[in-house]
């Protein structure tokens, strides 16, 4: 059920799909809005988003292992190569959220875990390091700088002090993702797989020109 309040930046009203919400932005007059339970505070401005070629885009609807959800936020991120994004997504009938990452047509989705023991440190990090988490086996794939480029909709935590952040994406033999998120200390873990674009039955898509 989603939940109205008013900016503090303008007083127009600001409504949250997500009861969690922690960080989003008013459309009206681009505020970077924190939630602290019923209260909003004005924190910053958003910055404008680089051009995007995803089709996604907030209010979009799939369906992952048979629950629908709804994409209600997005955080952008660069690095040498291009750009991501990772898309805030909302199961309602479980009331719980999840993250979509959209990288050059590639798409997986996970879910924060509490890893089993401390992770290591970004300096001890390596292509090829091994971890175990239930029982599965993922190995480290890639390293990545990336830098924080933005956010749209809502989060369920603050990004203003994000800048530029490492991942280390894990996979495993079956087809099984996962990303150690070196952007809070200690760092965050994520764990999924990866998604045909058909199987997530995506739609309220973005058109473009010549579709």
């Amino acid at each position: 059920m989603s939940r109205q309040a008013e900016c503090p930046g303008c007083g127009a009203p600001v409504r949250f799909e997500w009861s969690s919400a922690v960080q989003t932005a008013c459309a009206y007059c681009q505020a970077i809005i924190v939630r602290h339970d019923v209260d909003l505070e004005k924190v910053g401005k958003v910055a404008d988003l680089p051009a995007d070629a995803s089709p996604i885009q907030i209010h979009t609807e799939g369906v992952y292992e048979n629950q629908p959800f709804i994409v209600i936020g997005r955080i952008a991120y660069s690095w040498e190569q291009g750009r991501w994004n990772e898309w805030h997504i909302l199961f309602h009938q479980q009331d719980r959220t999840g993250w979509l990452s959209d990288a050059q047509a590639e798409y997986a989705v996970s879910f924060a875990v509490q890893p089993p023991a401390e992770l290591p440190r970004p300096e001890e990090m390596h292509r090829g390091r091994p971890f175990l988490f239930d029982n599965v086996r993922y190995e480290v794939m890639t390293l990545t700088k990336a830098h924080y480029e933005g956010f749209e909709g809502e989060l369920p935590f603050r990004t203003t002090e994000r800048e530029d952040i490492l991942f280390a994406d894990l996979r495993t033999a079956d087809g099984r993702f996962g990303t150690i998120d070196y952007s809070e200390a200690p760092p965050l873990l994520y764990l999924g797989r990866f998604a045909d674009f058909d199987e997530l039955r995506l739609r309220n898509l973005r058109e473009f020109e010549g579709w």
